[in-house]
């Protein structure tokens, strides 16, 4: 069957998101990595940019761990042993010593009775979200949750859907008195830990002293969920994550293994009878393949490296260059959204220039990217950096030049 009048809709809209600065466009292909040489960190090559290198500073990979010796050969024997895919889902056959093993270690990792994994993090909220929604729930929200979030809410089907003001704890009280009003037996708060665009954190302690303020008059509770991706093995002194910097504990708690721990999966944490009843009632849980058996191995290996020495000296080192680059933007001059996370944004409010800049790193040796509309709202377009323990007090100043010369030479968008 002919496609071309559909060809035609979809070609108009791909056309107007160039047209509005808002197409995510061409995928910059990595072909190699250079290892550290000297003062410099890792390098990156390009397909199409031939040998010029590369400072990554848009990765996830804040620990630096993803060509980490030891992870790798823990994937790779894992891999020896098992192969290199699971065969099946969970519950049919797909369930290997490795996947059993790293839910342990998370458990223990977070102080919690029992973990779960996935095979991602956006797979997590959604397995977690729609089963735990029933038609006397309320789901509130925060306006600035991840996508993930915000699509879980929209497919489960609860008694109300209420999205409170960013980090706003007023109008998150307002949204649970509201919940008990229309007569909710249940009240699922949902929240980033890290907030993705921003690199700020959840107000955790007082959510939760909120969320408990109420929760005797739910006749299922009210539980406090925290999507915390961005702040496991990045933030928080041991690197625990958002509930370790903030001192408290979330109810329900999801992270993820592609970031910080530079593998690929996700997980929820929880008491043993929630994570029985996910494991029975979770779609993307029953019905799709877990993460292999060697990327488990390689996750463990990680969580591991995390509370040795060596892992602790990584998280210093990421604190440290974080603050650097975050204090040398505010000195130029650019602005920036206030936090400790090594998400630290260029708040450029202009989407011509926020493309124009990036453009100009891009020439210059440095992976960035534009975060404009509706990825964030109107008027807050800027470069999302990310700060990573692969880089090196000369590759923070490297990129802190490039952004002076910027400023220094370039007014305003082309």
């Amino acid at each position: 069957m002919p496609l071309n009048r559909l060809n035609l809709v979809l070609q108009q809209a791909v056309a107007a998101l160039e047209t509005e600065g808002r197409r995510k466009g061409h995928e910059a292909v990595v072909v190699g990595v250079l290892p550290p040489q000297g003062e410099k960190g890792p390098r990156y090559l390009l397909e199409g940019y031939g040998d010029q290198p590369f400072i990554r500073m848009n990765s996830n990979s804040y620990l630096g761990l993803s060509r980490h010796p030891a992870l790798k050969q823990a994937e790779e024997e894992a891999l020896e042993r098992f192969g290199v895919g699971p065969g099946a889902v969970r519950f049919i056959s797909g369930t290997y010593k490795a996947h059993v093993e790293l839910e342990l270690d998370l458990a223990r990792f977070h102080g919690r009775e029992a973990a779960m994994i996935f095979s991602s993090a956006y797979a997590t909220v959604l397995s977690v979200v729609v089963p735990l929604t029933t038609d006397q729930t309320v789901l509130i929200s925060d306006e600035l949750n991840h996508n993930c979030i915000i699509n879980a809410v929209r497919l489960a089907r609860p008694l109300e859907k209420i999205v409170y003001k960013h980090l706003n704890l007023g109008s998150l009280e307002q949204a649970l008195q509201k919940a008990i009003e229309i007569g909710a037996r249940r009240a699922l708060v949902i929240t980033d830990g890290v907030f993705s665009m921003r690199g700020s954190h959840a107000p955790l302690a007082e959510m939760s002293a909120l969320v408990q303020q109420y929760d005797s008059q739910f006749a299922e509770n009210a539980l406090l969920v925290v999507d915390d991706s961005h702040g496991v093995g990045a933030f928080g002194p041991t690197g625990r994550g958002t509930e370790e910097y903030t001192a408290t504990r979330a109810d329900i708690l999801v992270g993820t293994l592609g970031k910080a721990f530079g593998v690929n999966g996700g997980y929820v944490l929880g008491p043993s009878n929630l994570i029985a009843y996910l494991r029975e009632t979770s779609l993307m849980y029953i019905y799709s393949n877990p993460i292999t058996p060697g990327e488990a191995a390689a996750a463990r290996a990680a969580l591991k490296l995390l509370q040795a020495p060596e892992g602790q000296e990584r998280l210093r080192h990421l604190q440290a260059m974080t603050q650097r680059f975050r204090q040398g933007l505010l000195s130029l001059g650019y602005e920036s959204f206030p936090g400790a996370h090594p998400v630290v944004p260029l708040v450029l409010r202009d989407g011509a220039l926020t493309n124009r800049l990036v453009r100009y790193l891009r020439e210059r040796g440095v992976l960035a990217t534009a975060i404009v509309y509706p990825v964030v709202p109107k008027g807050e377009d800027s470069i999302r950096f990310q700060v990573s323990a692969e880089h090196t007090q000369a590759d923070i100043d490297e990129v802190l030049g490039i952004l002076q010369a910027f400023k220094q030479n370039v007014s305003g968008p082309s």
